[in-house]
């Protein structure tokens, strides 16, 4: 059976840069929706629901920092974030808002396409994985056959990375697993990271899994080497 076909929305202002990000994403087998701004792609969002989405943060009018937090809001979408601008305090504030990866311009062809193919691979199935293979830690649940994320019986929703890498701390069964190790098997970098791209996501994950995130006791931080579950 050939593999569905996933759609892409590309947020870029530039038409070159939105032509060069279309024809790849093209030819790598993806349907692809532009917009020009934030305003249009909130419709076009709405009216399509892409499965990932690609925006530069300095767009005209509404800015590219408040698509991520409008679309995070409401949507588990996968978002990468394209941009020129290196400023760390931007490309923090961009994963702040709840994207799930970066690249920066002018980006290597082949890298991004690795990113976007590793943020829409298939999801688990029962093919995958044995019926009723659960992970469990204190109240939480992780059904790998369903790709559901409980706590106490109540459904939880995660993102495609987000339930990514709770099954890769959750699976690890209470060893820790540095950064580097969760960019390179949950988000495919080749080569170390930033590390950023992990400590935001796992804010995240605390937000949705924690009863007080502000002290966390399922999802531990192990200073100076990464994170675990509690065992």
């Amino acid at each position: 059976m050939l593999p569905m076909m996933k759609t892409a929305l590309v947020v870029e202002d530039d038409p070159t840069i939105r032509l060069v990000l279309k024809t790849n994403l093209e030819n790598d087998g993806h349907r692809v929706l532009e917009a020009e701004t934030a305003e249009a792609a909130l419709v076009t969002v709405q009216d399509d629901m892409p499965d990932i989405v690609l925006v530069d943060l300095r767009l005209p009018g509404i800015h590219g920092f408040d698509l991520v937090r409008s679309l995070r809001a409401s949507s588990e979408v996968p978002i990468i974030i394209v941009t020129a601008n290196t400023d760390s305090h931007d490309v923090v504030a961009g994963l702040e808002a709840g994207a799930d990866d970066y690249v920066t311009k002018p980006f290597v062809t082949k890298e991004l396409m690795a990113r976007i193919r590793r943020q829409l691979r298939r999801p688990v199935t029962e093919t995958d994985m044995p019926s009723g293979s659960i992970l469990t830690c204190g109240p939480l649940e992780l059904h790998q056959d369903t790709c559901e994320v409980r706590r106490d019986g109540v459904k939880i929703p995660v993102s495609r990375i987000e339930f990514d890498v709770l099954q890769a701390l959750m699976g690890a069964q209470g060893r820790v697993l540095s950064r580097d190790y969760l960019l390179r098997t949950v988000w495919g970098y080749s080569n170390a990271g930033d590390g950023r791209v992990v400590d935001n996501l796992i804010y995240r994950l605390r937000g949705k899994i924690e009863s007080d995130p502000s002290r966390p006791d399922l999802l531990l931080t192990i200073r100076g080497f990464g994170y675990r579950m509690k065992a």
